[in-house]
């Protein structure tokens, strides 16, 4: 039958308020620490689950667990450091306070079938993967770089500017993914509540973004589906069965290693106080961030309409052409330099710009700033060394005028390195600064809530 409603969010607060009153009288049964999850969990209304779920169950049968109960118990297990599905059932029958606090009465708990039944409802697809399992065999893997601590170069068959166009043209809707369920939870239950109480501002985004490995095993399972073997050919290119089909091997510059598993993309609100997470993204471990952060980008940007981005800051495995898409759609791009992309070009014959967007003269000088004109999309320099009483000291100057020797920067002649606000500028470390919150924000998934620990081996789980 139908899931029976519990009733409102203050309903199962007065049901927790009975129950840790009946189990623990004394309060300071609880630390600190089990007080702040007990605090945390009293405030978080999941009535919104009840509602998107309530179809996906049947009208006959024996009645379901609440499936509000079932989200904040597997939330609880989270918190509480209980990564096995097994062992959080174990937990729920022997510990009245994991069950109280998930909305069960103590005695009365989930069984790890029923879990798992509940995660079924919440992935939109009869695949527990976004790819077949039969595919074949990448012509181009990963391969280790030369230099400690860098990423690894990109295998990705198409370029950044094709990827674009592609992108730009698709139309993605939310209710054509696998996990739109899971996604509209997200954003009813966590996201607007955010929004509303002024963590998030929806009317001026200033997004961080990067990817971080998530392991899912120690090798690349895979086997042959053909009978090449029987007829004697021993390295055939033929199709291979995948056992994680959206997995494959990348390298972790971090770690300086191999891995096999995903590369999870998360764009985050760096303008939050709390480095909030927006919009998460699975892709192969191959992938690379330049690619990566596109298709996370425009996904986000077409589930989420009402958010509008004004910033984008990125590290320099972003240093792509995204900067003529940011100039026509009224963005900031705050992304550093990849040096192994060219740093100084010569501009006008005259000067070349140095790798902070600063143009260097013909002696080797930086220019000093002075002045913008955005109206027009370009920045004023001028000599270091001209004043306008004493004129130019420079031993060979390249103005006879005592102003000194000045040159423009329009962006239109490079996106790239001529930037607004110039990247020598205060404004620009500020902003740059802020950068930091998506490792922060990955840190917190994969060591503070400890994401690779679940040991998952689909997409869906």
């Amino acid at each position: 039958m139908l899931p029976v409603n519990c009733g409102s969010h203050a309903d199962y607060q007065n049901f927790v308020v009975t129950n840790l009153r009946k189990y623990y009288p004394d309060p300071n049964a609880f630390s600190r620490d089990t007080w702040d999850i007990i605090e945390r969990f009293w405030n978080l209304d999941f009535s919104y689950t009840d509602e998107l779920l309530a179809a996906k169950y049947s009208k006959f049968g024996p009645a379901p667990r609440t499936p509000s109960c079932m989200q904040r118990s597997y939330l609880l297990s989270i918190d509480f450091k209980v990564h096995s599905i097994t062992d959080w059932a174990a937990q729920l029958k022997i510990n009245p306070l994991y069950a109280i606090l998930s909305g069960f009465d103590f005695g009365n708990t989930p069984g790890v079938g029923t879990f798992y039944d509940f995660f079924r409802k919440l992935w939109d697809s009869d695949s527990d993967n976004l790819s077949p399992h039969i595919r074949p065999l990448k012509k181009k893997k990963v391969e280790q770089p030369k230099q400690k601590g860098s990423k690894a170069l990109p295998v990705e068959k198409v370029t950044v500017d094709q990827l674009f166009k592609s992108l730009e043209t698709d139309s993605f809707s939310i209710d054509d993914q696998p996990y739109a369920s899971l996604f509209k939870i997200y954003i009813h239950e966590f996201l607007t509540i955010s929004i509303s109480k002024g963590f998030i501002n929806p009317s001026g985004l200033s997004i961080a973004g990067d990817g971080t490995p998530v392991v899912t095993s120690a090798r690349e399972r895979k086997h042959c589906v053909c009978d090449c073997k029987e007829k004697g050919i021993t390295n055939c290119e033929c199709d291979r069965y995948f056992s994680q089909t959206d997995c494959d091997i990348g390298w972790d510059s971090s770690r300086d290693c191999f891995y096999n598993g995903y590369d999870l993309y998360m764009l985050v609100a760096a303008n939050s106080e709390s480095d909030l997470p927006l919009f998460p993204l699975l892709h192969p471990a191959s992938k690379h961030d330049s690619h990566g952060f596109l298709e996370t980008y425009f996904r986000f940007r077409a589930f989420l309409p009402d958010l509008h981005v004004s910033k984008w800051i990125l590290d320099s495995a972003h240093d792509a052409p995204y900067y003529l898409y940011c100039r026509e759609n009224g963005i900031q791009p705050f992304i550093d330099l990849n040096k192994k992309h060219g740093t100084r070009e010569k501009y006008k014959e005259d000067f070349t710009i140095g790798k902070d967007g600063v143009p260097v003269c013909k002696a080797g000088r930086k220019m000093n700033h002075d002045g913008s004109e955005p109206s027009k999309a370009r920045l004023k320099f001028r000599c270091p060394l001209a004043s306008r009483k004493y004129g130019c000291s420079c031993s060979d100057p390249c103005s006879d005028s005592k102003y000194g020797g000045t040159v423009h920067l329009a962006m239109k002649d490079n996106p790239r390195l001529i930037n607004f606000p110039p990247r020598d500028s205060k404004e620009w470390k500020l902003e740059c600064n802020a950068r930091t919150s998506a490792e922060r924000s990955n840190k917190r998934e994969k060591i503070d809530l400890q994401l690779e620990s679940g040991r998952h081996r689909s997409s869906k789980m």
